[in-house]
């Protein structure tokens, strides 16, 4: 299988947790021409990306660097948004507007129009609604496909269900998945559901934040959030072993650490979506291109994954 690499893009305008500056625009613009400069043919973004003001800057951003993109690169690649249904968007209607402002701030490259949660925990009439209206939305002339986030095995069946009535087909699948992600076993289910219905499953947070790239054997670098020195300093203990084991494997093989928690992804038939705002770092990100795990190296890795008893919060999100 032919592997490929999302570029992820929450960190572009979200100054809570990345700690963003309008000043570091120049150094995202030539992270997203790097990108599909080596290969990288999806882009995902959410409209809800963007913290306070800034609603809506991933999208704006990427709007902007669109236009100085030739149309044969504009072709090979795939923009995909995530609508957010807040509690105010019902109804076969509550995700035009926003549909046609994210459409408007990419503008008109959208590709795959997700449901950045479920709703099914709190109103599960609302996430059928809104599959209905981006259905509606198709059928009146839209060109796009549908895509779900944090979505389970159970709901994710009666979602396939759902829009066979509607002669649709979801394009894509994404959920929290990484050497440190929790429930594996569902996990494990939604993948076998994607690739029995020929549906891309998507890995966001691969790298857990940066936590699977630290050096075990360094100090902790300084980062640049409090919130993620927070997560950083809670989770450094607990993850010294895992994060040697990736590191054996990357000094054998001269990569980075950030590329062997990378290719573990694409050994299980994923596509991650790496977050990235630097051009060194889709350089680095990219090699991964050039080599595979084999059999050996991912059983040591899983075997590490499964003895770090701490593994990252679970989406609340997330359905059953």
């Amino acid at each position: 299988m032919k592997k490929r690499i999302g570029l992820g893009t929450w960190s572009w305008g979200n100054k809570f947790f990345w700690n963003y500056q309008t000043s570091n625009d120049d150094d995202l613009r030539e992270t997203f021409k790097e990108a599909l400069k080596r290969g990288f043919n999806l882009i995902d973004t959410a409209d809800s990306y963007g913290t306070g003001k800034l609603n809506g800057r991933s999208e704006e951003l990427l709007g902007k660097f669109l236009l100085d993109t030739s149309s044969a690169q504009k072709k090979r690649i795939q923009i995909g948004t995530k609508l957010a249904p807040y509690p105010w968007r019902i109804g076969n209607k509550g995700f035009n507007k926003p549909f046609l402002k994210s459409l408007e701030r990419l503008n008109n490259k959208l590709d795959i129009v997700q449901i950045h949660w479920s709703t099914a925990k709190y109103n599960p009439w609302q996430e059928l609604q809104l599959l209905n209206n981006l259905c509606d939305l198709m059928d009146q002339g839209f060109n796009f496909q549908i895509g779900l986030s944090n979505i389970g095995p159970q709901r994710l069946k009666k979602i396939i269900q759902y829009l066979s009535k509607r002669d649709k087909k979801l394009k894509s699948v994404q959920i929290q998945y990484s050497l440190l992600s929790p429930d594996s076993k569902k996990q494990a289910k939604v993948k076998a559901i994607c690739k029995e219905n020929n549906i891309d499953f998507l890995a966001y947070s691969p790298l857990s934040f940066g936590i699977l790239c630290i050096d075990p054997d360094k100090d902790e670098e300084k980062q640049n959030s409090f919130i993620r020195s927070l997560i950083f300093k809670n989770y450094k203990k607990s993850t010294t072993d895992l994060r040697r084991c990736i590191k054996k494997i990357a000094v054998s093989r001269s990569v980075s650490q950030a590329q062997v928690a990378i290719n573990w992804c694409f050994y299980q038939g994923a596509i991650p979506l790496v977050g990235m705002r630097k051009k060194s770092q889709v350089i680095d990100i990219s090699n991964v291109f050039k080599w595979d795990l084999n059999e050996k190296e991912f059983k040591i890795l899983q075997q590490a994954s499964q003895n770090c008893i701490k593994k990252m919060p679970s989406n609340p999100f997330s359905s059953l």
